[in-house]
Protein backbone atom coordinates (compact mmCIF):
# COMPACT_ATOMS: atom_id res chain seq x y z
CA UNK A 1 0.00 0.00 0.00
CA UNK A 2 1.22 3.36 -0.63
CA UNK A 3 0.22 5.00 2.33
CA UNK A 4 2.00 2.17 4.70
CA UNK A 5 5.04 3.78 2.69
CA UNK A 6 4.68 7.15 3.99
CA UNK A 7 3.84 5.57 7.09
CA UNK A 8 0.10 6.48 6.98
CA UNK A 9 -1.38 2.99 5.96
CA UNK A 10 -5.30 3.37 4.99
CA UNK A 11 -7.37 0.68 5.60
CA UNK A 12 -9.55 0.92 2.35
CA UNK A 13 -6.31 1.03 0.25
CA UNK A 14 -5.97 -2.73 1.05
CA UNK A 15 -9.36 -3.13 -0.87
CA UNK A 16 -8.76 -0.59 -3.84
CA UNK A 17 -5.75 -3.08 -4.45
CA UNK A 18 -7.30 -6.25 -4.36
CA UNK A 19 -9.73 -5.19 -6.27
CA UNK A 20 -7.81 -3.86 -9.50
CA UNK A 21 -5.45 -6.76 -9.05
CA UNK A 22 -8.03 -9.10 -9.11
CA UNK A 23 -9.70 -7.20 -12.44
CA UNK A 24 -6.31 -7.68 -14.27
CA UNK A 25 -6.11 -11.44 -13.31
CA UNK A 26 -9.76 -11.65 -15.03
CA UNK A 27 -8.61 -9.52 -18.04
CA UNK A 28 -5.85 -12.16 -19.00
CA UNK A 29 -8.41 -15.14 -18.71
CA UNK A 30 -10.99 -13.28 -20.61
CA UNK A 31 -7.67 -12.15 -23.05
CA UNK A 32 -7.07 -16.28 -23.07
CA UNK A 33 -10.77 -17.17 -24.25
CA UNK A 34 -10.58 -14.82 -27.15
CA UNK A 35 -7.37 -15.89 -28.11
CA UNK A 36 -8.70 -19.15 -28.45
CA UNK A 37 -11.62 -18.50 -30.16
CA UNK A 38 -9.82 -16.50 -32.83
CA UNK A 39 -7.72 -19.15 -33.70
CA UNK A 40 -10.31 -21.16 -34.23
CA UNK A 41 -12.12 -18.54 -36.62
CA UNK A 42 -8.60 -18.27 -38.56
CA UNK A 43 -8.77 -21.89 -39.62
CA UNK A 44 -10.11 -22.13 -43.29
CA UNK A 45 -12.48 -24.68 -42.43
CA UNK A 46 -14.87 -24.20 -39.11
CA UNK A 47 -16.36 -27.29 -38.16
CA UNK A 48 -18.87 -28.09 -36.07
CA UNK A 49 -16.96 -28.97 -32.97
CA UNK A 50 -15.17 -25.92 -32.48
CA UNK A 51 -18.58 -23.96 -33.03
CA UNK A 52 -19.28 -25.46 -29.67
CA UNK A 53 -16.39 -24.69 -28.23
CA UNK A 54 -16.48 -21.05 -29.17
CA UNK A 55 -20.21 -21.00 -27.94
CA UNK A 56 -18.87 -22.33 -24.94
CA UNK A 57 -15.78 -19.92 -24.62
CA UNK A 58 -17.64 -17.15 -25.55
CA UNK A 59 -20.16 -17.62 -22.98
CA UNK A 60 -17.58 -18.10 -20.23
CA UNK A 61 -16.79 -14.68 -21.30
CA UNK A 62 -19.76 -13.24 -20.57
CA UNK A 63 -20.29 -14.58 -17.07
CA UNK A 64 -16.74 -13.41 -16.41
CA UNK A 65 -17.75 -9.55 -17.32
CA UNK A 66 -20.93 -10.08 -15.16
CA UNK A 67 -18.64 -10.90 -12.31
CA UNK A 68 -16.50 -7.86 -13.10
CA UNK A 69 -19.62 -5.70 -12.66
CA UNK A 70 -20.35 -7.07 -9.56
CA UNK A 71 -16.58 -6.45 -8.28
CA UNK A 72 -17.92 -2.27 -8.42
CA UNK A 73 -20.22 -3.13 -5.67
CA UNK A 74 -17.89 -4.52 -3.45
CA UNK A 75 -15.32 -1.17 -3.67
CA UNK A 76 -18.12 0.97 -3.24
CA UNK A 77 -18.64 -0.01 0.12
CA UNK A 78 -15.56 2.52 0.84
CA UNK A 79 -16.88 5.98 1.40
CA UNK A 80 -15.57 8.73 -0.75
CA UNK A 81 -13.67 10.21 2.37
CA UNK A 82 -12.50 6.99 2.34
CA UNK A 83 -10.83 7.34 -0.80
CA UNK A 84 -9.76 11.02 -0.21
CA UNK A 85 -7.56 9.04 2.66
CA UNK A 86 -4.79 7.58 0.09
CA UNK A 87 -5.85 8.82 -3.02
CA UNK A 88 -3.32 11.56 -3.29
CA UNK A 89 -0.59 8.46 -2.96
CA UNK A 90 -1.97 7.17 -6.42
CA UNK A 91 0.40 9.90 -8.30
CA UNK A 92 0.55 9.57 -11.79
CA UNK A 93 -1.20 5.81 -11.79
CA UNK A 94 -4.51 5.33 -13.88
CA UNK A 95 -6.37 2.79 -14.82
CA UNK A 96 -5.72 3.95 -18.33
CA UNK A 97 -2.54 2.13 -18.02
CA UNK A 98 -4.37 -1.31 -17.97
CA UNK A 99 -2.30 -2.56 -21.27
CA UNK A 100 -4.47 -6.04 -20.60
CA UNK A 101 -7.57 -4.02 -21.38
CA UNK A 102 -6.34 -2.54 -24.19
CA UNK A 103 -5.27 -5.85 -25.77
CA UNK A 104 -8.67 -6.98 -25.25
CA UNK A 105 -10.29 -3.67 -26.97
CA UNK A 106 -7.59 -4.32 -29.96
CA UNK A 107 -8.52 -7.88 -29.95
CA UNK A 108 -12.19 -7.59 -30.23
CA UNK A 109 -12.48 -5.04 -32.35
CA UNK A 110 -12.81 -1.52 -31.15
CA UNK A 111 -11.87 0.86 -33.72
CA UNK A 112 -8.52 3.69 -33.55
CA UNK A 113 -10.55 5.91 -34.65
CA UNK A 114 -13.72 6.08 -32.53
CA UNK A 115 -11.29 5.56 -29.20
CA UNK A 116 -11.78 8.99 -27.29
CA UNK A 117 -8.54 10.63 -26.66
CA UNK A 118 -7.02 10.75 -23.14
CA UNK A 119 -4.92 14.68 -22.63
CA UNK A 120 -5.75 14.96 -26.48
CA UNK A 121 -3.57 12.02 -26.67
CA UNK A 122 -4.04 8.14 -28.25
CA UNK A 123 -4.36 5.93 -25.75
CA UNK A 124 -1.06 4.25 -26.78
CA UNK A 125 1.53 7.21 -25.50
CA UNK A 126 1.32 5.33 -22.37
CA UNK A 127 3.02 2.14 -22.72
CA UNK A 128 6.80 2.76 -23.34
CA UNK A 129 8.08 -0.93 -22.87
CA UNK A 130 9.09 -2.62 -25.78
CA UNK A 131 7.34 -5.60 -25.26
CA UNK A 132 4.08 -3.25 -24.02
CA UNK A 133 4.68 -1.66 -27.22
CA UNK A 134 4.84 -4.81 -29.30
CA UNK A 135 1.94 -6.85 -27.73
CA UNK A 136 -0.14 -3.79 -28.99
CA UNK A 137 1.37 -3.60 -32.41
CA UNK A 138 0.22 -7.39 -32.71
CA UNK A 139 -2.76 -6.74 -31.20
CA UNK A 140 -3.98 -4.03 -34.13
CA UNK A 141 -2.01 -5.30 -36.68
CA UNK A 142 -3.38 -9.14 -36.15
CA UNK A 143 -7.51 -9.93 -37.28
CA UNK A 144 -9.56 -8.68 -34.70
CA UNK A 145 -12.48 -10.99 -33.70
CA UNK A 146 -14.63 -8.60 -35.59
CA UNK A 147 -12.78 -9.00 -38.81
CA UNK A 148 -12.84 -12.86 -37.96
CA UNK A 149 -16.81 -13.11 -37.59
CA UNK A 150 -17.41 -10.79 -40.84
CA UNK A 151 -15.42 -12.84 -43.00
CA UNK A 152 -17.59 -16.22 -41.23
CA UNK A 153 -20.69 -14.41 -41.81
CA UNK A 154 -20.10 -13.31 -45.58
CA UNK A 155 -19.61 -17.33 -46.13
CA UNK A 156 -23.25 -17.88 -44.91
CA UNK A 157 -25.15 -20.77 -47.02
CA UNK A 158 -28.26 -19.56 -48.57
CA UNK A 159 -26.47 -16.08 -50.28
CA UNK A 160 -25.51 -17.77 -53.26
CA UNK A 161 -27.93 -17.25 -56.37
CA UNK A 162 -27.66 -20.69 -57.31
CA UNK A 163 -29.00 -22.48 -54.14
CA UNK A 164 -31.13 -19.89 -52.93
CA UNK A 165 -31.83 -16.38 -53.72
CA UNK A 166 -32.31 -15.08 -50.09
CA UNK A 167 -31.80 -11.84 -50.94
CA UNK A 168 -34.17 -11.35 -54.03
CA UNK A 169 -36.57 -12.81 -52.16
CA UNK A 170 -36.29 -11.02 -48.90
CA UNK A 171 -36.41 -7.88 -51.05
CA UNK A 172 -39.70 -8.95 -52.26
CA UNK A 173 -40.96 -9.74 -49.19
CA UNK A 174 -40.20 -6.38 -47.53
CA UNK A 175 -41.88 -4.32 -50.46
CA UNK A 176 -44.93 -6.65 -49.61
CA UNK A 177 -45.01 -6.05 -45.75
CA UNK A 178 -44.71 -2.90 -46.38
CA UNK A 179 -47.34 -2.34 -48.90
CA UNK A 180 -49.59 -4.60 -46.50
CA UNK A 181 -48.76 -3.24 -43.72
CA UNK A 182 -48.29 0.79 -44.40
CA UNK A 183 -48.97 1.71 -47.53
CA UNK A 184 -52.42 -0.01 -48.15
CA UNK A 185 -53.61 1.34 -44.63
CA UNK A 186 -52.40 4.97 -45.59
CA UNK A 187 -53.97 5.07 -48.99
CA UNK A 188 -57.51 4.06 -47.40
CA UNK A 189 -57.42 6.79 -44.43
CA UNK A 190 -59.86 9.23 -44.87
CA UNK A 191 -58.95 11.73 -42.38
CA UNK A 192 -56.23 14.29 -44.12
CA UNK A 193 -54.07 14.22 -41.08
CA UNK A 194 -53.99 10.82 -40.39
CA UNK A 195 -53.43 9.74 -44.24
CA UNK A 196 -50.41 12.35 -44.17
CA UNK A 197 -48.92 10.85 -40.41
CA UNK A 198 -49.54 7.70 -42.06
CA UNK A 199 -47.72 7.82 -45.62
CA UNK A 200 -44.84 9.61 -43.34
CA UNK A 201 -44.36 6.28 -41.38
CA UNK A 202 -44.46 4.39 -44.59
CA UNK A 203 -41.97 6.94 -46.47
CA UNK A 204 -39.26 6.51 -43.15
CA UNK A 205 -39.70 3.12 -43.12
CA UNK A 206 -38.85 2.61 -46.84
CA UNK A 207 -35.99 4.69 -46.50
CA UNK A 208 -34.61 2.85 -43.80
CA UNK A 209 -35.06 -0.38 -45.34
CA UNK A 210 -33.36 0.82 -48.57
CA UNK A 211 -30.30 2.37 -47.05
CA UNK A 212 -29.90 -1.97 -47.06
CA UNK A 213 -31.19 -3.27 -49.74
CA UNK A 214 -29.79 -0.69 -51.92
CA UNK A 215 -25.99 -2.06 -52.11
CA UNK A 216 -24.50 1.36 -52.65
CA UNK A 217 -26.56 3.19 -50.32
CA UNK A 218 -25.18 0.67 -47.89
CA UNK A 219 -21.51 0.68 -49.18
CA UNK A 220 -21.76 4.64 -48.38
CA UNK A 221 -22.62 4.19 -45.09
CA UNK A 222 -19.89 1.80 -44.71
CA UNK A 223 -17.50 4.70 -46.32
CA UNK A 224 -19.09 7.70 -43.77
CA UNK A 225 -18.45 5.19 -40.72
CA UNK A 226 -22.39 4.70 -39.82
CA UNK A 227 -21.75 1.10 -40.23
CA UNK A 228 -19.42 -1.39 -40.29
CA UNK A 229 -19.76 -4.70 -41.65
CA UNK A 230 -19.57 -5.67 -45.47
CA UNK A 231 -22.97 -5.55 -47.40
CA UNK A 232 -22.56 -9.67 -48.09
CA UNK A 233 -21.72 -10.05 -44.02
CA UNK A 234 -25.05 -8.35 -42.87
CA UNK A 235 -26.77 -10.57 -45.55
CA UNK A 236 -25.33 -13.05 -43.70
CA UNK A 237 -26.33 -12.03 -40.43
CA UNK A 238 -30.03 -11.16 -41.33
CA UNK A 239 -30.28 -14.83 -43.05
CA UNK A 240 -29.23 -16.43 -39.93
CA UNK A 241 -31.38 -14.11 -38.03
CA UNK A 242 -34.46 -14.69 -39.85
CA UNK A 243 -34.15 -18.59 -40.13
CA UNK A 244 -32.51 -19.23 -36.55
CA UNK A 245 -35.19 -21.99 -35.69
CA UNK A 246 -33.53 -24.24 -38.51
CA UNK A 247 -31.40 -26.53 -36.19
CA UNK A 248 -28.22 -25.95 -38.27
CA UNK A 249 -28.17 -22.32 -37.58
CA UNK A 250 -28.94 -22.72 -34.02
CA UNK A 251 -25.48 -22.18 -32.81
CA UNK A 252 -24.58 -19.48 -35.45
CA UNK A 253 -27.23 -17.51 -33.85
CA UNK A 254 -26.44 -18.57 -30.46
CA UNK A 255 -23.19 -16.91 -31.50
CA UNK A 256 -24.57 -13.73 -32.86
CA UNK A 257 -26.29 -13.41 -29.38
CA UNK A 258 -23.28 -13.93 -27.18
CA UNK A 259 -21.17 -11.45 -29.24
CA UNK A 260 -23.96 -8.67 -28.36
CA UNK A 261 -24.12 -10.29 -24.79
CA UNK A 262 -20.29 -9.00 -24.39
CA UNK A 263 -20.39 -5.69 -25.67
CA UNK A 264 -23.16 -4.90 -23.55
CA UNK A 265 -21.67 -6.39 -20.49
CA UNK A 266 -18.71 -3.99 -21.47
CA UNK A 267 -20.92 -0.82 -22.27
CA UNK A 268 -22.58 -1.82 -18.42
CA UNK A 269 -19.12 -2.45 -16.92
CA UNK A 270 -18.16 1.21 -18.34
CA UNK A 271 -21.14 2.74 -17.27
CA UNK A 272 -21.20 1.76 -13.55
CA UNK A 273 -17.33 2.47 -13.47
CA UNK A 274 -18.23 5.47 -14.38
CA UNK A 275 -21.19 6.23 -11.50
CA UNK A 276 -18.64 4.97 -9.01
CA UNK A 277 -16.28 7.56 -9.93
CA UNK A 278 -18.26 10.38 -10.34
CA UNK A 279 -20.08 9.14 -6.71
CA UNK A 280 -16.25 8.89 -5.45
CA UNK A 281 -14.72 12.33 -6.58
CA UNK A 282 -17.63 14.08 -8.10
CA UNK A 283 -15.83 16.35 -11.21
CA UNK A 284 -12.20 16.26 -9.33
CA UNK A 285 -9.61 15.96 -12.17
CA UNK A 286 -8.63 11.94 -12.62
CA UNK A 287 -5.88 10.65 -11.51
CA UNK A 288 -3.03 10.76 -13.99
CA UNK A 289 -4.38 13.97 -14.95
CA UNK A 290 -7.72 12.76 -17.10
CA UNK A 291 -10.38 14.92 -16.92
CA UNK A 292 -12.14 11.93 -14.60
CA UNK A 293 -15.70 11.45 -14.81
CA UNK A 294 -15.93 13.34 -18.10
CA UNK A 295 -13.52 11.29 -19.87
CA UNK A 296 -14.83 8.29 -18.32
CA UNK A 297 -18.80 9.44 -19.67
CA UNK A 298 -17.51 9.94 -23.09
CA UNK A 299 -16.75 6.30 -23.44
CA UNK A 300 -20.10 5.18 -22.59
CA UNK A 301 -21.44 5.24 -26.07
CA UNK A 302 -21.94 2.87 -29.11
CA UNK A 303 -18.38 3.95 -30.60
CA UNK A 304 -16.65 1.43 -28.37
CA UNK A 305 -19.70 -1.48 -29.37
CA UNK A 306 -17.77 -3.76 -31.50
CA UNK A 307 -20.84 -5.59 -33.13
CA UNK A 308 -22.92 -2.21 -33.59
CA UNK A 309 -24.53 -3.77 -36.23
CA UNK A 310 -25.82 -6.84 -35.17
CA UNK A 311 -27.64 -4.44 -32.42
CA UNK A 312 -29.23 -2.94 -35.12
CA UNK A 313 -30.17 -6.01 -37.10
CA UNK A 314 -33.59 -5.88 -35.34
CA UNK A 315 -34.52 -2.64 -37.37
CA UNK A 316 -34.38 -4.77 -40.62
CA UNK A 317 -36.49 -8.17 -39.58
CA UNK A 318 -40.24 -8.47 -40.89
CA UNK A 319 -43.33 -10.98 -39.63
CA UNK A 320 -43.14 -14.39 -39.82
CA UNK A 321 -45.79 -14.36 -42.12
CA UNK A 322 -43.65 -12.54 -44.69
CA UNK A 323 -40.07 -14.64 -44.40
CA UNK A 324 -39.68 -15.90 -47.72
CA UNK A 325 -40.01 -19.86 -46.94
CA UNK A 326 -36.42 -21.92 -47.36
CA UNK A 327 -36.40 -23.91 -51.03
CA UNK A 328 -36.56 -27.50 -50.77
CA UNK A 329 -32.55 -28.12 -50.94
CA UNK A 330 -31.84 -25.91 -48.47
CA UNK A 331 -34.61 -26.43 -46.42
CA UNK A 332 -33.34 -30.76 -46.12
CA UNK A 333 -29.61 -29.08 -45.66
CA UNK A 334 -30.08 -26.99 -42.95
CA UNK A 335 -32.59 -29.78 -41.18
CA UNK A 336 -29.96 -32.64 -40.63
CA UNK A 337 -26.70 -32.62 -39.09
CA UNK A 338 -25.53 -35.18 -41.70
CA UNK A 339 -27.52 -35.58 -44.43
CA UNK A 340 -27.22 -39.08 -47.14
CA UNK A 341 -27.58 -37.68 -50.62
CA UNK A 342 -30.78 -39.92 -52.55
CA UNK A 343 -30.28 -41.70 -56.02
CA UNK A 344 -31.97 -38.25 -57.15
CA UNK A 345 -29.60 -35.81 -56.37
CA UNK A 346 -26.11 -38.15 -56.83
CA UNK A 347 -27.83 -38.62 -60.95
CA UNK A 348 -27.94 -34.78 -60.64
CA UNK A 349 -24.34 -34.36 -59.41
CA UNK A 350 -23.16 -36.56 -61.91
CA UNK A 351 -24.21 -35.11 -64.80
CA UNK A 352 -25.61 -31.61 -63.70
CA UNK A 353 -25.23 -29.27 -61.00
CA UNK A 354 -28.53 -28.20 -60.38
CA UNK A 355 -31.98 -30.17 -59.63
CA UNK A 356 -35.32 -30.00 -61.29
CA UNK A 357 -36.06 -26.66 -59.67
CA UNK A 358 -33.01 -24.71 -60.07
CA UNK A 359 -30.83 -25.76 -56.63
CA UNK A 360 -26.95 -25.94 -56.31
CA UNK A 361 -25.73 -30.26 -56.48
CA UNK A 362 -25.58 -31.85 -53.23
CA UNK A 363 -21.39 -31.80 -53.72
CA UNK A 364 -21.53 -27.57 -53.92
CA UNK A 365 -24.01 -27.82 -51.30
CA UNK A 366 -21.66 -29.43 -49.32
CA UNK A 367 -19.28 -27.47 -49.84
CA UNK A 368 -20.63 -24.56 -48.96
CA UNK A 369 -21.85 -25.20 -45.49
CA UNK A 370 -18.30 -27.14 -44.85
CA UNK A 371 -16.70 -23.75 -45.78
CA UNK A 372 -18.82 -22.09 -43.42
CA UNK A 373 -18.40 -24.62 -40.62
CA UNK A 374 -21.52 -25.77 -40.20
CA UNK A 375 -20.89 -29.48 -42.21
CA UNK A 376 -19.85 -32.93 -40.44
CA UNK A 377 -16.99 -34.62 -42.13
CA UNK A 378 -18.27 -37.68 -43.21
Amino acid sequence: MQSAVINKPVHDEHLFIITHQAYELWFKQVLHEVDSVRAMFMSPVLDETNTLLILNRLGRVTLILKLLGDQIDILETMTPLDFLEFRLQLSTASGFQSLQFRLLENKMGVLESSRVKYNQQVYSKVFSQPKQVQQLQESIEQPSLFQLVEKWLERTPGLTTKSFNFWELYKRSVNMWLHDMLQTPAEKETDPKAKEILFEEYKKQKESFDSILDEDKYNASVARGDRRISHQAFKGALLISLYHDQPRFNQPSKLLSLLMDIDSLCTKWRYNHVMMVQRMIGSKVGTGGSSGYQYLRSTVSDRYKVFLDLFNMSTYLIPRDYIPPLSRTLRRRLSMLTHEPTHHEIGKANGNDEDDDGEVSVDVAEEEFRSFGLATEN
